[in-house]
């Protein structure tokens, strides 16, 4: 749970909230996210997922396209000794992140968004039709 605002460095690398570092552990992996944004899981959240991905029918396109969008550019992620993940350059361009980016705590997942199209885009639509 949370959201915290920090920023990329020159190189990409981007300071893991203390609470998310603790949850996700050493090693974790950094996805494409829907929306625009990148997913981060801990390793076993990570291999139940992509069970789940593995368990869809391999004769469906639509399924081998989404187990394609989430496994082509996943990277592990590890924490440096300040703290910080470097996010590769496929996924930072997916995402559209800059400088200013936002970390959310959403569940089973950490989601990485750039400021701006969080503020701009991250909105919840009609929730009447959700619930």
């Amino acid at each position: 749970m949370g959201e915290y605002n920090h920023t990329l460095d020159a190189k990409g690398r981007l300071i893991i909230p203390s609470k998310f570092r603790d949850s996700l552990g050493d090693k974790f992996v950094i996805t494409k996210g829907f929306d625009g944004c990148l997913f981060v899981y801990e390793d076993e959240e990570w291999l139940s997922f992509t069970e789940k991905l593995r368990n869809l029918p391999l004769s469906n396109k639509d399924a081998r396209s989404l187990a394609r969008f989430f496994l082509s550019n996943a990277d592990e992620g590890e924490i440096d000794k300040q703290g910080r993940v470097l996010i590769q350059a496929p996924l930072r361009a997916h995402a559209g992140l800059q400088k200013d980016v936002v970390l959310l705590g959403v569940g089973n997942r950490v989601e990485i968004w750039d400021k701006e199209k969080y503020e701009n885009e991250a909105t919840f639509g009609d929730m009447d039709e959700i619930a």
